[in-house]
């Protein structure tokens, strides 16, 4: 008997990375604090990324880097000490240009429950100022293959 959950992605194949809820991940309500919840979703967007070929020596190299400019996270269960995760992200949209978002959602697979969902904008900027830039040809090449289809 197979006693697996099918895991209902929001979004078809996803890159995952699986944790456990850890002793220090708990707060003061006895559940999994939400900051974990977004380093999570930086441990997954930065898995993804170096996968693609983009780890941080290319981004030094290139003095590139995607940052972060808006994040929006949605809560929707808890964990608890103890509970395997799969931390979920998709390159869901991007102009090619400058900017680029994820969506990510996080599921406890013993159950199939979807524990979060979240998207991130990234904005490509110049390492040595901080300032936006236009995609290196490198990010188009490495990113752009990622991206969803169009709908």
């Amino acid at each position: 008997m197979n006693d697996r959950i099918e895991l209902a992605w929001d979004h078809p194949s996803p890159h995952t990375l699986n944790a456990v809820v850890q002793p220090e991940d708990i707060d003061g309500l006895n559940h999994t604090n939400n900051t974990v919840y977004v380093k999570w979703c930086e441990q997954v967007a930065w898995s993804h990324s170096v996968s693609l070929g983009l780890d941080l020596a290319v981004y030094r190299d290139l003095d590139r880097a995607m940052a972060i400019t808006r994040s929006e996270f949605d809560y929707l269960q808890a964990s608890r000490e103890g509970d395997d995760i799969v931390a979920a992200t998709w390159i869901v949209s991007w102009d090619g240009k400058l900017s680029m978002r994820r969506h990510f959602q996080v599921v406890r697979p013993t159950d199939g429950v979807t524990l979060l969902r979240a998207a991130m904008q990234f904005v490509c900027i110049e390492l040595s100022t901080g300032k936006p830039r236009r995609l290196p040809p490198e990010f188009v090449a490495c990113y752009g293959q990622a991206v969803l289809d169009a709908e």
